[in-house]
């Protein structure tokens, strides 16, 4: 009996989701997420990500490094693992097209070219892959900092390492939320993604790292952090109320606390997953934190290094857009 799932009829799903993927095996879990978030109507395109080989190794002597056999050969490879995603996804059923970003003849780099092809196919949702060396790593950073932003779409980041079966939508989501109009459309996004009758969670942390001058600014600091937190928690709480599929899913709230000392705020929301058994965290991009100024997408890069769950990373989109939605 195939284990292959077929896709299910949610409301409101993604209807265009990119999938990007290179010349590893990492494909097969996206796939296997990417059907069971498909629905009839959705269409998926797959990205090749054809790395520039003289970038991918940069300290080769010259002399010895043959800059067009090592291109073929990684061409060979994505083209493969594209040919056979997209069998995996046809297989389902699922109306998927495919196109190779060939870094070495187009120039850029990857995030760019991905922020290029999201845009020009009106992509509501990236996925990305698990990725295993340091210039595919780096490129998943940046991209993570830089596709949401431009390309106005969610994306979906997937660990390398991922205890959790992908081929059912997630049932408990973890909603990092800072009061930004980021961290607020994650967990307008997130519904899109969850399994009906999912857990949604969403928390605030307050950093008890951050020192005062002295006990009594420590301590207002501390209150002004809760504060902060609380309104955050009310408006997340005000905008799931709001949303079409409220009555779908449970939904909590929850002010988390850094540690004292030698602590962050990426560390303590990988902590709260893991103790909640979250399998989903949603985050904004580029969202300012008040009292503290942290940007929110600097940890949202940090949490995806840390994490061992999916990484749902969403930027407030223009009000056109939400209108439409």
């Amino acid at each position: 009996m195939s284990n292959t799932p077929t896709p299910r009829k949610h409301r409101a799903s993604f209807g265009r989701i990119m999938l990007c993927i290179d010349s590893t095996e990492d494909w097969a879990d996206a796939a296997a997420l990417i059907i069971s978030l498909a629905d009839a109507d959705t269409k998926v395109r797959i990205i090749g990500l054809l790395e520039n080989a003289r970038a991918m190794i940069p300290h080769a002597p010259l002399a010895f490094f043959n800059l067009s056999a090592a291109h073929a050969h990684l061409q060979r490879g994505v083209e493969a693992s594209v040919s056979r995603a997209q069998a995996c996804l046809k297989n389902a059923g699922i109306d998927v097209d495919m196109l190779i970003a060939d870094l070495f003849e187009g120039g850029g780099d990857a995030a760019h070219a991905l922020t290029r092809a999201a845009q020009a196919w009106r992509a509501d949702l990236v996925v990305l892959g698990a990725r295993q060396h340091l210039a595919i790593l780096q490129w998943t950073e940046r991209a993570a900092r830089e596709a949401p932003g431009t390309a106005h779409c969610s994306m979906l980041v997937l660990p390398e390492k991922h205890p959790r079966n992908l081929i059912t939508r997630p049932s408990r989501l973890l909603c990092a939320v800072d009061g930004s109009p980021g961290s607020l459309e994650s967990l307008r996004a997130g519904l899109r993604i969850a399994e009906l009758g999912a857990l949604v969670k969403a928390i605030y942390v307050v950093d008890r790292s951050v020192r005062g001058t002295d006990t009594a600014s420590r301590a207002s600091l501390q209150e002004a952090f809760r504060e902060e937190g609380q309104l955050a928690l009310a408006k997340a709480r005000s905008m799931f109320s709001q949303s079409w599929s409220a009555q779908d899913f449970t939904f909590e709230a929850a002010i988390v606390p850094t540690e004292d000392v030698a602590d962050d705020v990426a560390h303590a929301i990988v902590r709260e997953a893991a103790r909640w058994r979250a399998d989903a965290i949603l985050m904004g991009t580029h969202g300012q934190r008040g009292v503290a100024r942290w940007m929110l997408g600097t940890v949202s890069g940090r949490v995806t290094e840390l994490t061992e769950v999916p990484v749902l990373l969403s930027r407030r989109r223009p009000f056109e857009a939400i209108q439409t939605a």
